[in-house]
């Protein structure tokens, strides 16, 4: 391949996607790590949230955003959200010919790595109807235990903006006392908004027990993607994309990331 062939084909965007702004968690770190890469991110604000929806509803949502990159001629996509991860990547993965990363699968690989003998794991409904960490981490060790945790009003607390109320610090408190009834090594925080709990959840357990998957997601993609990153000097673009509530996505996004400019509205329904 010719040298502007390869600069061509590293300049390629890395499409992201979420249900909704919680996924801007993994694309802040992905940038800070990786200003040079051009790249795109959906958020499925018409579906949020995800973690109530049926396995072919989440499959569909997923296998739709694909082929809407498919029209960038992205270099890879990346799953920033564990219930999509969770559901639908084992299906659509042969289905395009470009790579995939998928935020639980990624991950748990070098979480198994870790000399634990416990594992817990906090989620979405469907994430933990998956069991898709116990499956993945246990692939590679399956001599740790996995305890997943379903916590579904937490997405609502942190779009919410409730963090440190009485009724955050309620929910926390009742899935730790169940969680630590397994007493675990390390909790996974299985959802990209609920790192956004941490100052409420270290107020009843210690912060170096919980584990945020997006810095080693990031990690993983950058080491994986490797010579195929791209070479420029220059900051690389970024283009925002939303199925409903441009205005809200917006707002709601500020704790992960700033969005300058108000995201393109795409029906791919």
């Amino acid at each position: 391949m010719s040298t502007s062939s390869q600069n061509n084909m590293n300049s390629k965007p890395i499409g992201f996607f979420d249900s909704g702004v919680g996924g801007l968690s993994v694309y802040s770190k992905f940038r800070k790590a990786l200003p040079n890469e051009n790249t795109l991110y959906f958020g499925d604000l018409a579906h949020l949230p995800y973690g109530n929806k049926s396995f072919d509803e989440l499959v569909g949502y997923a296998r739709n955003i694909l082929n809407f990159y498919k029209n960038f001629e992205v270099k890879a996509v990346v799953i920033a959200c564990n219930t999509s991860s969770a559901q639908a990547y084992d299906i659509i993965k042969k289905e395009f010919d470009f790579k995939i990363y998928p935020i639980i699968q990624s991950c748990a690989k070098v979480i198994s790595e870790i000399k634990l003998s416990k594992i817990g794991v906090f989620a979405t409904s469907a994430t933990v109807k998956s069991l898709a960490y116990t499956k993945e981490i246990q692939k590679f060790n399956p001599q740790i235990l996995v305890n997943e945790i379903a916590c579904p009003d937490w997405v609502e607390l942190v779009e919410g903006g409730l963090l440190g109320t009485k009724i955050a610090l309620n929910s926390v408190k009742k899935h730790l006392d169940e969680m630590t009834q397994f007493n675990p090594d390390k909790i996974i925080l299985g959802c990209t908004h609920y790192p956004y709990l941490l100052n409420d959840l270290t107020k009843f357990y210690p912060k170096d027990k919980f584990i945020d998957p997006s810095g080693i997601f990031v990690d993983f993609i950058k080491s994986d993607l490797g010579l195929k990153l791209n070479q420029n000097d220059t900051i690389g673009y970024e283009k925002f994309f939303v199925s409903a509530d441009a205005e809200k996505f917006v707002n709601n996004g500020k704790i992960f990331y700033e969005v300058k400019t108000l995201p393109e509205m795409v029906n791919l329904d």
